[in-house]
């Protein structure tokens, strides 16, 4: 689209600075010094489709150019001047210069150099006001090259306010797919944990009822142990791993009391160093024999996981018996 538009536009600029070109050479009388009209031509063909075509590469007129286009604006109007007669100064033929130098400095402006557009456009209406008059050359057609101007930086503001909003419109767009996948992992997550929930109580939850409440020590304690898993997953399943999950039920079965609390610790953690914090996290559960165990995921830029065992059990009371305390960093040695 822009490049289609940018095309037009060139087109366009073109097309309008030769129309002056051939006003310029349709001489109704004969300029008495030639030669200067010619080459007031020729600076003009030069430096318009310089200023055009030069370094499609980029919107914004290099330098050089922009100099030149100022310099020529002073330049033309004096060879004109001097190359016709004072009686022929306001023919048609004559004063092509007026619009040809309103079409530059449009050109100017349309491609980043509102300054420069402005400062030709300021040069043309001193030059063609002292060569012709104030009252003729804004009759002859300044007043239009000034609303040329105007427009076109009009034009070019609100146009860059338009790609302004349309990169900001697909930064959002960007931003909503991402959030929409975001969501759709996280509801694909949560119904595995649902499954895998359903999986392990299913079960103990089939017996309980089926046998009203009345069970055994052994389903006690296996339904114990379902309702640790559970809590598990629902509040710290970005902690848990096949071993991670045998090694807090092995400790269950020991005897210890075990939470897990996850509260965004694996944030911005890439899943590589993800798996081994896991990995370590098992071990040290495997090795770890206290009576209660907490396991903590938080915000911290140094520590992913934390955790501390406790020689007493949650109902006896002994909280400040620390007897194991393990930090595991964000990054890992080699990071």
């Amino acid at each position: 689209m822009n490049r289609t538009v940018r095309s037009v536009a060139t087109s366009l600029a073109v097309g309008f600075a030769l129309y002056f070109v051939a006003r310029a050479v349709w001489w109704i009388e004969q300029p008495t010094v030639p030669l200067l009209m010619v080459l007031a031509i020729a600076v003009y063909l030069v430096v318009v489709n310089v200023a055009i075509l030069g370094d499609g590469s980029s919107v914004r007129m290099p330098l050089w150019t922009a100099v030149l286009a100022v310099v020529s604006t002073a330049l033309i109007p004096a060879l004109v001047t001097l190359s016709l007669d004072p009686a022929d100064r306001t023919a048609p033929f004559a004063t092509w210069y007026i619009g040809a130098l309103g079409l530059l400095a449009v050109v100017c402006v349309v491609r980043r150099r509102s300054v420069v557009g402005w400062l030709t456009l300021g040069i043309l209406i001193v030059s063609a006001s002292a060569y012709l008059g104030v009252g003729v050359a804004l009759s002859l057609g300044l007043v239009g090259s000034i609303m040329w101007v105007a427009v076109a930086r009009l034009l070019v503001m609100f146009w860059d306010r338009a790609v302004r909003d349309t990169e900001r419109l697909a930064e959002i767009q960007q931003a909503v797919s991402a959030w929409h996948a975001t969501q759709r992992v996280r509801q694909r997550e949560r119904r595995l944990r649902t499954q895998f929930a359903l999986a392990v109580a299913g079960p103990v939850l089939s017996r309980v009822v089926a046998a009203r409440g009345d069970l055994t020590d052994q389903e006690r304690f296996d339904a114990r142990l379902a309702e640790g898993r559970l809590r598990d997953e629902l509040r710290g399943a970005d902690l848990l791993n096949d071993a991670v999950r045998n090694a807090i039920e092995a400790a269950r079965r020991r005897g210890s009391v075990v939470t897990v609390f996850d509260e965004g610790g694996f944030d911005e953690i890439d899943e590589e160093r993800r798996r081994e914090i896991r990995d370590e996290l098992a071990v040290v559960l495997e090795r770890a024999h206290t009576g209660r165990l907490i396991i903590r995921s938080a915000r911290d830029p140094r520590v992913a996981v934390t955790v501390v065992g406790r020689a007493g059990s949650r109902s006896s009371g002994d909280d400040d018996a620390v007897d194991l305390w393990h930090e595991i960093p964000r990054r890992g040695s080699g990071s």
